[in-house]
C-alpha cells in the first residue's frame, strides 16, 4: 500500500490551467513514477472559463474523462462532439490517431449557466490491448447509479462488468463512488488498484485519513473498507495486469 499525498504531485500552472499529475507527464518525468498497473496518467485539472486545450493529437491510448464540477466541451476529428458534465462518463479511444480539443463550456452564452465557473475534471489514460485500432468515442450518463451508492463501474474492459462504457483493455476497470458522511464501500480485490480521492475526506482501512488529491496504489490486495468522513467522491481503478518492464 503506497500512499501518495496531494502535495507531492507534479504540477503544471498556466494562466488558464491548474493541472496536478499523479504520474510522470509532459516535461515532468520521474523514472520511478511512470505508471501503476496499466494506468499511465491521472491528471487533476482545473480550466478557467473561456479557455481549454486547443486541438492536439493522441495515439494508441484509452482516455477516460470524469468531470467533477462545471462542464467540458469535447470535439474530435472523427466528428464526435458533446458536453461532458458531472455524472457523465466519457471514453475516447485514440487508436491509430485522433485530433481533439477540450474547453470549458462556460464560454457559451447561456444565462442558466454561470459564465465564470471553472471546470474541474480528472483525466485518466490506460494502454489499450492492441495498437492501431480504429479511433472511437463513447459516453454514458451514470448519475442515477451513483445516487444509489456503492462503487459504480464507469468504464470497463472486464467481462464481469456489463454497465458503464467499454474500454479496449480487458484487464482494467474504473469505478466511482459518491459517498455521504459515514458512507462506506469495499475496494475490489485485484493485483493492482489505484484509489484517487477526487473530493472530500475518507478513511481507508490500514491507511488512515485521505483528503482531496490523495491517492493510494495497492498491489496484490483489496477488500479494504473505505469510509467517508465528509461527503466525498472517489475513483478506483481495478487492474489485473501491468505494463511490462
Amino acid at each position: 500500500m503506497d500512499v501518495r499525498r496531494a502535495a507531492g504531485r507534479l504540477s503544471t500552472r498556466l494562466d488558464w490551467l491548474d493541472s496536478k499529475h499523479s504520474f510522470s507527464f509532459g516535461r515532468h518525468y520521474a523514472p520511478g513514477n511512470t505508471h501503476h498497473g496499466v494506468l499511465l496518467v491521472n491528471n487533476d485539472d482545473v480550466v478557467s472559463p473561456g479557455a481549454g486545450f486547443e486541438t492536439h493529437p493522441h495515439r494508441d491510448m484509452e482516455i477516460v474523462t470524469w468531470v467533477l464540477t462545471g462542464s467540458l466541451v469535447h470535439q474530435d476529428s472523427t466528428g464526435h462532439a458533446g458536453v461532458i458534465y458531472p455524472g457523465l462518463a466519457q471514453r475516447m479511444s485514440a487508436g491509430r490517431g485522433i485530433l481533439h480539443s477540450e474547453k470549458n463550456d462556460a464560454w457559451r452564452s447561456d444565462p442558466a449557466r454561470p459564465t465564470d465557473e471553472p471546470v474541474h475534471f480528472v483525466q485518466m489514460w490506460v494502454l489499450p490491448d492492441e495498437q492501431g485500432i480504429t479511433p472511437g468515442y463513447e459516453q454514458l450518463d451514470i448519475d442515477d447509479a451513483l445516487l444509489r451508492g456503492g462503487l459504480v463501474p464507469v468504464a470497463s474492459g472486464l467481462d464481469k462488468h456489463g454497465a458503464g462504457i467499454r474500454i479496449r483493455n480487458r484487464s482494467a476497470a474504473l469505478h466511482a463512488a459518491r459517498l455521504s458522511a459515514g458512507g462506506t464501500v469495499e475496494l475490489p480485490e485485484a493485483p493492482y488498484l489505484h484509489l484517487f480521492v477526487a473530493r472530500g475526506t475518507v478513511e481507508l482501512e490500514d491507511a488512515g485519513t485521505l483528503g482531496p488529491g490523495d491517492a493510494v496504489r495497492l498491489t496484490a490486495t483489496g477488500g479494504q473498507r473505505l469510509t467517508a468522513v465528509a461527503p466525498a467522491e472517489v475513483l478506483v481503478w481495478e487492474m489485473h495486469a501491468t505494463i511490462p518492464g
